[in-house]
């Protein structure tokens, strides 16, 4: 009897271990698990817009940051001058658009001036014309008249004088049109250089933009010596120190984004087809196992690349996670 009650116990232990393996199988391939998973974030590489000393460096490794807190400065002094010149430039830029502007003024005028030259000497072209026809018909008249000897030699030579003085006369009127036109066409000419130097008026001239857009990238240059944090996070791996020097583009340190956590975790394949965007997630960390974190799956991965020699990402340390 005694016997029997040993195997009877004996079966409903190894029963009631059977139907709890079952159950946390069963449990396993509904909820699945796994302990291999990384903590995530973005990590934002400072690198500075320009280059120099750092001469503030009020940041320490691993110091939490707020959004628009300085980083680290650069000496600034070069940019500073570097601006100064530039406003320098802009001011004598005005200088040079105004002396253009009257330069314009004056072409103008000088045109103007060439229009009424030519207007004039347009009528005197015409009046010498009418004067020489009247000396033509007039000589023509005398000739005839001294044939029939009806005038006297000494009259005709008058005439003919009078005639060749308004020839002279139409000569030199001609002569007056033509200068007149090309000093109009050298006024002209003169105009459109000036207008092409002065460019487009007020704020649209080339001058003036390319001299504020000079301003405007001094100013910009001056203010990246003040490197701050775009968004709150911990600085991570800080290597920098007073003095070194901040090299353009080039990445200086490493801020932790610590609104942007997830956790990426590896299950076997058998597991992932089971698992879809949406799901209930329950996150443990190892470093706070009584405090489970609630989340949802955001998405399944579609590959995975080999670890082992990668280089590490973001500035960042390169450890390889073991779980015993």
């Amino acid at each position: 009897m005694k016997k029997s009650l040993r195997y009877m116990l004996t079966g409903g232990i190894v029963t009631i271990a059977i139907i709890a393996v079952l159950f946390k199988y069963r449990d396993y391939v509904t909820n699945p698990w796994t302990r291999d998973g990384q903590v995530r974030a973005y990590v934002i590489q400072i690198a500075p817009r320009v280059s120099g000393p750092i001469i503030k460096l009020p940041i320490k490794d691993n110091q939490f940051i707020k959004a628009d807190d300085l980083l680290f400065e650069i000496d600034p002094r070069t940019f500073k001058a570097n601006l100064d010149q530039e406003r320098a430039n802009y001011d004598k830029t005005l200088d040079d658009i105004e002396a253009l502007e009257k330069q314009v003024d004056a072409t103008s005028a000088t045109v103007d001036q060439g229009e009424s030259s030519v207007t004039v000497a347009e009528s005197r072209v015409k009046s010498a014309s009418a004067q020489l026809v009247y000396a033509q018909i007039t000589i023509d008249r005398a000739r005839n008249l001294v044939e029939e000897g009806t005038i006297s030699d000494q009259k005709f030579d008058d005439i003919r004088s009078q005639y060749d003085v308004a020839v002279a006369n139409k000569e030199q009127a001609d002569a007056a049109f033509l200068t007149a036109q090309s000093s109009l066409l050298q006024a002209k000419a003169n105009l459109a250089q000036a207008k092409a130097n002065l460019g487009l008026p007020g704020d649209a001239n080339a001058q003036l933009r390319s001299a504020k857009a000079a301003v405007e990238e001094a100013s910009l240059n001056l203010e990246f010596t003040h490197v701050e944090a775009p968004v709150d996070g911990y600085i991570t791996n800080l290597n920098l120190r007073l003095g070194s020097q901040a090299v353009e583009n080039q990445p200086a340190l490493a801020l932790v984004d610590v609104a942007s956590y997830w956790v990426d975790a590896f299950f076997k394949e058998t597991l992932v087809g089971k698992m879809g965007a949406g799901d209930k997630a329950i996150v443990t960390l190892m470093s706070y196992p009584d405090t489970p974190i609630e989340g949802r799956v955001d998405s399944i991965g579609w590959g995975i690349a080999q670890q082992d020699g990668s280089p590490g990402p973001d500035l960042l340390p390169n450890i390889s996670p073991t779980f015993e």
